[in-house]
């Protein structure tokens, strides 16, 4: 990487001669007096390296409290080993750019490989792509993968699925020409023959594990439930929880999409992050983005290419699955460096954590006087409970006192305004769970 050199009176001189004018002013000779800038602009004195960093320190601590958060709905605390930022700050990958040249870019193609193995073994999947999105729009790419597999037009989305997924979904559906229809929660979880019956003429069924209330679905009975009717079944799920849970694949989905923030991310005020999306082998020509593959050269060594590409830039428009030209790559690897880290026996660790502080949590907030939402669902580290008053205002007052409890249900859900979504990572410890039950009571009393 090349350092930053100041522009010298030489390097001036030597432009200004090669574009054959005598002097700056001379070089903006058409821009009329009357609009020209002739006095010094209004700034601070000129601050040394110490004191901008000092100063820069303050201003970001305007953005930090001293707070413990149990807020998650799809953005989560989950610990990031140093080894993810050891690797991500390697000149290499930290500037690198979509790999167009594969002669240039071997280092991230085999990276991007490696990430895309990953995803399809903790998926239980046959193909997945490098990522260019996030956990939402890799929704609406499903939606279109299975509108040009089934010639059908109909999408079907649980509404336990995050609002904001669901949200992309129909921000999409019309330039996509497609029809979406919703069902209803059954008590925090999706009924199998509600589903089944909404799934009739579908492209795809899509629902999420575990859901958006944190509550296990019935998963295989709504996978099969789709592939019943001939539609794709597609689930949205934690990467961090198919330590514990089954892998999708396994139980029948055609498609597994996610945001893989979980993984090696940190929460980044909101993100950006990286989604992903997987694949049985039929559908390994309607991925959208890039798939890279690993192949041998003339001498025989091994390669990687960029094997099959999608997107608009790259073939005809109207054949094309995506135009999405971003490349999430830096943040994919993250995620790769993170589960590689774990390994298999990691990832279980941390699942099996979660939900053991998760169980700690319900028990301390109903002495605290929360009430479960849904109390005979199972979960896995998110679990609603009503608080006897207005959710926000909840919120509000507890983060008052340097807790935040979680996300207010009513912003999404009718009828649920007194609810709170509480998140529980392996991040948290007991103490906070205590403090967290001790704020609850209070401003709950």
């Amino acid at each position: 990487m090349t350092p930053f050199v100041s522009l010298t009176e030489r390097d001036e001189r030597e432009m200004l001669d090669a574009i054959g004018v005598s002097s700056v002013d001379e070089l903006f000779r058409d821009v009329p007096e009357g609009v020209r800038f002739r006095r010094e602009l209004a700034l601070e004195p000129a601050l040394s390296e110490p004191e901008v960093v000092a100063h820069l320190e303050e201003l970001a601590a305007r953005n930090v409290r001293d707070e413990v958060s149990f807020l998650g709905a799809g953005i989560y605390d989950h610990y990031v080993p140093a080894v993810v930022d050891a690797v991500l700050q390697r000149g290499e990958f930290l500037t690198a750019y979509t790999p167009y040249q594969p002669e240039m870019s071997q280092g991230i193609l085999q990276a991007i490989f490696e990430y895309q193995t990953a995803i399809c073994e903790l998926t239980g999947m046959d193909v997945s792509n490098a990522s260019g999105y996030d956990g939402t729009t890799v929704a609406a790419d499903a939606c279109f993968i299975a509108k040009h597999a089934t010639g059908r037009s109909k999408v079907v989305l649980a509404e336990t699925v995050n609002p904001q997924v669901r949200q992309v979904v129909k921000t999409y559906a019309p330039g996509f020409g497609l029809d979406v229809v919703e069902v209803p929660h059954d008590g925090g979880t999706t009924d199998p023959e509600r589903f089944a019956t909404a799934c009739r003429d579908a492209a795809c069924a899509i629902f999420q594990q575990p859901n958006f209330f944190g509550c296990l679905e019935p998963a295989p009975d709504l996978a099969a439930a789709a592939n019943e009717a001939e539609a794709l079944a597609v689930a949205h799920v934690d990467p961090v929880s198919l330590g514990v849970l089954e892998a999708p694949g396994n139980y029948g989905c055609a498609i597994a999409i996610g945001e893989g923030q979980g993984a090696g991310n940190v929460q980044s005020f909101g993100g950006p992050h990286y989604g992903f999306i997987a694949a049985q082998a039929d559908y390994t020509r309607r991925m959208p983005g890039r798939i890279v593959g690993e192949t041998t050269d003339a001498a025989g060594k091994r390669g990687y290419v960029l094997t099959l590409q999608t997107r608009e830039q790259h073939i005809r428009r109207e054949k094309a699955t995506s135009n999405i030209t971003t490349n999430q790559t830096l943040l994919a690897l993250a995620g790769l460096v993170h589960l590689t880290w774990l390994g298999p026996q990691g990832l279980r660790e941390v699942g099996e954590t979660c939900m053991a502080l998760a169980e700690r949590a319900k028990e301390r907030l109903a002495v605290a006087g929360a009430e479960l939402l849904f109390p005979d669902k199972a979960t896995f580290k998110e679990f609603a409970v009503r608080v006897g008053r207005n959710g926000r205002e909840a919120v509000r007052e507890a983060r008052e006192r340097g807790v935040h409890p979680g996300y207010a249900l009513g912003r999404d859900y009718e009828g649920l305004d007194d609810a709170l979504l509480v998140a529980v990572t392996e991040k948290r410890t007991p103490a906070d769970i205590d403090r967290l039950a001790s704020v609850l009571a209070e401003v709950v009393a």
